[in-house]
């Protein structure tokens, strides 16, 4: 029998949410016969806009009971939303076997009261909003996804494909959604958390002086790279220099240069076969022991875990 999946748009929805859909398409090809039907949903019906333009028609709620309901986000979550709204969020968080949020979608299952007393995760810039809003809920920011009960929380934008991913795994077993991983040419399983997207963007300097540091720093990371050196790529005094980067960045440059070594790190390892020794060495880390503590810090995982999920999904032709 075909599970019922539906997709609810909320006014001003992010155009990108609709990748769900996607991820169910190929269920239904890759399985022996179609094995989910999927609808696209808003409180009213008929055409919605999404925050970039583009229309989507769709089916207005007349029931609650969806083997599981997705509500997308919205570029800048927006409240209070209508009550009708948050009406069809509390009866499908009652009638439906799951629900879930995609992105900023968090917040509408937290205004619904669905997230109250749970674990939950939403898009990492809005993420301390979301427990600013609602303390009732224990927000993880650097989570790709979160299954607590009946209620799936993603993280931003592509991570919609994780949670449905997911999703299907738990219907369907590893094997399907492993599969429609490999169509869509995705990682099955993302290591880390979304802090490996963030945390580059973040240092995101509004001077240029700043950035000629960093772009310095990228280029030298074998370097020691002191604060002194620093300092002096941004033509700056060091403490002025010092001052001005935490700034503009909310970092301190120790950090900073941390994080710098991390993610060139990351790429080596995920990119080459050398050993943990070799990318220690080449990307500034005094030795593989602090890299690893570095590594848990920014990913929560160890470099050798790192190295054999990219070894997994390298032999599973991704």
């Amino acid at each position: 029998m075909k599970r019922r999946i539906g997709l609810l748009l909320p006014p001003g929805f992010q155009a990108l949410d609709l990748m769900a859909t996607t991820v169910y398409e190929f269920a239904n090809v890759l399985c022996d016969e179609p094995c989910y039907e999927v609808s696209i949903l808003s409180e009213h019906g008929g055409a919605m806009t999404s925050s970039s333009g583009i229309n989507v028609l769709t089916e207005a709620v007349t029931r609650y009971d969806y083997d599981t309901l997705l509500v997308a986000g919205q570029m800048v979550p927006r409240r209070p939303s209508s009550p009708g709204f948050v009406e069809i969020l509390r009866q499908a968080g009652v009638q439906s076997r799951r629900v879930g949020s995609i992105c900023t979608g968090a917040f509408l299952l937290a205004e619904a009261g669905l997230l109250d007393g749970k674990r939950a995760t939403t898009h990492w810039s809005v993420a301390r909003d979301l427990q600013r809003m609602y303390p009732k809920v224990r927000v993880e920011e650097d989570r790709i996804f979160i299954n607590e009960g009946n209620v799936w929380t993603s993280a931003g934008m592509t991570a919609c494909a994780d949670l449905c991913l997911a999703l299907v795994e738990s219907d369907h077993g590893i094997e399907l959604s492993r599969n429609i991983a490999r169509k869509l040419v995705v990682y099955h399983r993302r290591s880390g958390g979304q802090s490996q997207f963030s945390a580059l963007l973040e240092l995101e300097p509004k001077s240029d002086r700043i950035q000629q540091a960093l772009s310095y720093a990228k280029r030298h990371l074998r370097k020691p790279l002191s604060v002194d050196e620093l300092a002096e790529a941004a033509n700056l005094s060091t403490r002025q220099f010092s001052r001005t980067f935490r700034i503009e960045t909310g970092q301190s440059p120790a950090r900073a240069i941390e994080v710098l070594r991390v993610e060139a790190a990351r790429a080596m390892i995920e990119g080459s076969n050398h050993s943990i020794d070799v990318v220690a060495r080449e990307t500034g880390f005094s030795d593989p022991e602090r890299m690893r503590r570095a590594f848990l810090r920014a990913f929560g995982q160890p470099p050798q875990a790192i190295k054999r999920a990219a070894r997994e999904q390298a032999s599973t032709g991704l």
